[in-house]
C-alpha cells in the first residue's frame, strides 16, 4: 500500500474516532467535557491526556478537523507523526495547565493542529531543506491566517492552547531536525567514545 494511501486511511480513522467520541459526549449531555484541562490543580493534570479528544460540540470538532486532517496527512507523509504529536500534545497541555484562567476547563484539538502547522512551517529551516521551506511557504499562504489564534482574544477560545501548541511544534522541529555540520551535505555522525576501535 502506498504511503499516501496509508496516511489518508490513518487520518480517516482518527477523524472517525473523534466523531464517535463527540457523539458519545453529546449523548451523555456533555459529561465527557469535564475531563478537560483544569489549570493549576493536580486533579486537572490528566486533562492533558483527554482534552484534545474532547470538543464542546460538532461545530467545534469540525473546525479542528478540516485543517487537522490536511496537516495530519502531511505530517504522516513526513514520517514524524508520532514524535511531533507527542511533543506538541505535552507542551500544549502543560502550557494550558500553567496559564489558562482559574476555574476554566480547556478542551479541543486546536493545540495539536497549531503544533502540526508550526512544525510543518519551520522544519525546513532547521533541516536546511529548500523543498521543506517552500512547502512551509505554501502552508503559510493557505493556513497562515489561523496563526492569529496564538494571540489573546475573547470568545472563550483557548489562545493558550494555540500558543503553546505552536511552541511545541517549533520545539519538535528543532528536536527532530537533521542536524548537519556546517558546509556539509551529509548528516552528522555520532562520535563513538570509549576503548579502541
Amino acid at each position: 500500500m502506498p504511503k499516501w494511501e496509508r496516511s489518508g486511511i490513518t487520518m480517516g480513522v482518527i477523524a472517525v474516532a473523534l466523531l464517535v467520541v463527540e457523539a458519545i459526549d453529546m449523548a451523555t449531555g456533555g459529561d465527557l467535557d469535564e475531563y478537560g484541562i483544569v489549570p493549576r490543580r493536580l486533579s486537572g493534570l490528566d486533562g492533558i491526556i483527554w482534552a484534545p479528544l474532547l470538543h464542546s460540540d460538532f461545530a467545534h470538532l469540525i473546525g479542528n478537523l478540516i485543517p487537522g486532517v490536511v496537516l495530519g496527512f502531511l505530517l504522516l507523509m513526513s514520517g514524524r507523526f508520532l514524535w511531533v504529536t507527542a511533543i506538541v500534545w505535552v507542551i500544549s497541555g502543560l502550557g494550558v495547565w500553567l496559564t489558562a484562567p482559574t476555574g476554566s476547563v480547556t478542551i479541543g484539538a486546536s493545540g495539536i493542529v497549531f503544533g502540526w502547522l508550526a512544525y510543518l512551517l519551520v522544519r525546513g529551516l532547521f533541516n536546511r531543506d529548500v523543498w521543506q521551506v517552500l512547502g512551509g511557504v505554501v502552508l503559510l499562504a493557505v493556513y497562515g491566517g489561523i496563526l492569529w489564534g496564538v494571540l489573546p482574544h475573547g470568545g472563550g477560545v483557548s489562545w493558550q492552547g494555540h500558543l503553546f501548541g505552536a511552541v511545541g511544534g517549533v520545539l519538535a522541529a528543532w528536536m527532530l531536525s537533521d542536524r548537519r555540520d556546517p558546509g556539509s551535505s551529509e548528516p552528522r555522525r555520532p562520535e563513538l567514545k570509549g576503548g579502541p576501535r
